[in-house]
């Protein structure tokens, strides 16, 4: 059940609950369905009135919405059944490359911009009539055009403005590469989450023998960007942090950015000790196995390559080859981008599962819940290493 179950217990919903994975997530939105259809039908409903409880348990609570393209590569949103009056959450994958369309008989990858345009499809075909909106966007779409620092366009801010200019009321996404793109909407919501616990459970899960103290554990962050998340995680643990920052040559750009120089370490030793390297993505995974490199020159230990998500624009070649040389112990990343089935088959590799979290995020935001305690896992986190600890894990 879930965590705060007894709150949610003698909350009504804000209105019925309406689910809507797109097909880039359908597997998550499987998941997060079926946690939601278990809880409800296990919760007392007694408080609810007899219209209100005939909508709170259902056998799916998954809407049927579809994309159907023309021979062109053209498309159109449909919704087959009512939404008016529903509390809707669409979910979407904007990073999921393996689905493919045709454009006049040639086949095509979808990329970020086909699932972004599919989501707003799918928005304006429910036509105002759902009573919120509120989407789900894992990756947040264009998040790495965030800022401007030139004659740029600013794509995540734009995306972010057209959302709620078609009605959507709140937008969740996890580990925004930079949260302060939220100013773009300062009249609505937008949550950004970490998946510490998930990251913290999965590599406890899977190493027996991990010693979580300052003189056997380091908490590392590849750049000065990441230094919060690496704060927050070494806090947690009761262990030290380091980071790396980028040194650049300015004097060249190389495909669209100055080419890094060398990876400069700040911190104490890590001579002998476990390493976790956490950063928000690993995209080709070379800025990560340069600053696991590194730290093997300074004579770390185990180390653990942690990002939320796992995008290996370059295939895996490079993290089997890092892995093999022992340059590298564990890769983890989270199921919330699209996972080839050869990364799913690597011995090294992590996934954290994080269809239930989501599902706890919608079951308490229908019910008009804070969302506040499922953000912050300081002491979920310190629970689970505690019973780590005493051997019950």
């Amino acid at each position: 059940m879930p965590r705060n179950d007894e709150t949610l217990a003698t909350r009504k919903p804000i209105a019925p609950l309406g689910l809507i994975p797109m097909k880039s997530i359908d597997a998550i939105g499987a998941r997060v369905d079926e946690y939601l259809v278990q809880w409800r039908a296990n919760r007392s409903s007694d408080h609810l009135d007899d219209i209100t409880k005939s909508s709170y348990q259902s056998q799916s609570y998954i809407l049927d919405a579809r994309v159907p393209r023309f021979g062109t590569g053209e498309a159109k949103g449909e919704i087959i059944q009512s939404v008016r009056g529903l509390d809707v959450y669409i979910m979407t994958d904007v990073t999921n490359y393996s689905l493919t369309y045709t454009v006049c008989g040639h086949e095509n990858h979808m990329s970020p911009d086909d699932h972004y345009q599919d989501l707003k499809r799918i928005i304006a075909a429910i036509e105002g009539k759902a009573n919120r909106i509120t989407v789900i966007l894992p990756f947040l779409y264009e998040s790495r055009q965030h800022r401007r620092s030139g004659r740029e366009s600013l794509d995540c801010a734009i995306a972010l403005q057209e959302l709620v200019a078609m009605g959507v009321d709140n937008i969740i996404t996890f580990d925004a590469h930079d949260p302060r793109v939220q100013n773009a909407i300062p009249l609505h919501g937008f949550e950004t989450v970490q998946p510490a616990y998930q990251f913290i459970k999965g590599i406890l899960k899977h190493t027996k023998d991990l010693q979580i103290d300052n003189d056997h554990l380091k908490i590392i962050s590849p750049d000065e960007g990441g230094t919060n998340r690496a704060v927050y995680m070494a806090s947690v643990l009761g262990v030290d942090m380091g980071m790396f920052y980028k040194r650049r040559d300015y004097s060249k750009i190389v495909d669209g950015r100055n080419p890094i120089v060398a990876h400069e370490f700040l911190g104490s030793s890590v001579e002998g000790k476990d390493v976790i390297i956490v950063d928000d993505m690993i995209s080709s995974g070379e800025s990560m196995i340069d600053v696991a490199r590194e730290l093997k020159k300074r004579k770390a230990n185990r180390i653990f390559a942690v990002a939320t998500f796992g995008l290996f624009t370059n295939g895996l070649a490079s993290f089997d080859k890092a892995v093999e040389e022992g340059i590298i112990h564990r890769v983890v990343t989270t199921n919330l981008t699209y996972q080839t089935p050869e990364l799913l088959s690597r011995d090294y590799y992590i996934n954290c599962d994080m269809s239930k979290y989501i599902a706890y995020i919608i079951d308490t935001l229908n019910h008009d819940c804070s969302i506040s305690s499922l953000l912050d896992p300081y002491e979920r986190i310190e629970t689970l290493v505690k019973k780590y600890k005493n051997g019950e894990f």
